[in-house]
């Protein structure tokens, strides 16, 4: 386990350091853990919520649209699991030492990418190709 060190509440990344040193790395591991707390959090919320939700509605138009509704918040709950999944994936690059880099082309995502987007697993010339490439086979 890595030595917790200081860091600033406002501390950003820069471009004028160098790309992924300690500090950008705790920095990201920061905002992906506090990412997660978010979604896990959200999602015990759900659960509750329709546990509550799972009672005998006899109107069947009040039936019908709680039952719109839970669909919705399963959906909401799956795409909150699969970007928990790729948050400690994210986590597993930190610790391995390969955050930060292109799965393509091995080069540096860019700083403002992974900031906006810490789950980032390609820069963002290589994310476009892949999506020209999806669409391609999308149409055919």
């Amino acid at each position: 386990m890595k030595a917790e060190f200081f860091l600033p509440d406002d501390y950003r990344p820069a471009e004028d350091e160098p790309f992924m040193n300690e500090r950008q790395l705790e920095y990201f591991r920061r905002k992906l853990l506090n990412w997660k707390a978010d979604l896990v959090g959200d999602s015990k919320s759900t659960i509750e919520g329709l546990q509550e939700a799972a009672r005998n509605i006899p109107d069947i138009a009040d039936r019908a649209s709680e039952e719109t509704d839970r669909a919705l918040e399963l959906r909401t709950r799956d795409r909150q699991r699969k970007l928990v999944a790729k948050i400690d994936a994210a986590l597993r690059r930190i610790e391995n030492g390969e955050y930060g880099y292109c799965e393509d082309t091995g080069e540096p995502i860019s700083l403002k990418r992974l900031d906006a987007r810490p789950i980032a697993t390609l820069s963002l010339e290589a994310q476009e190709r892949h999506e020209r490439r999806e669409k391609v086979h999308r149409d055919d």
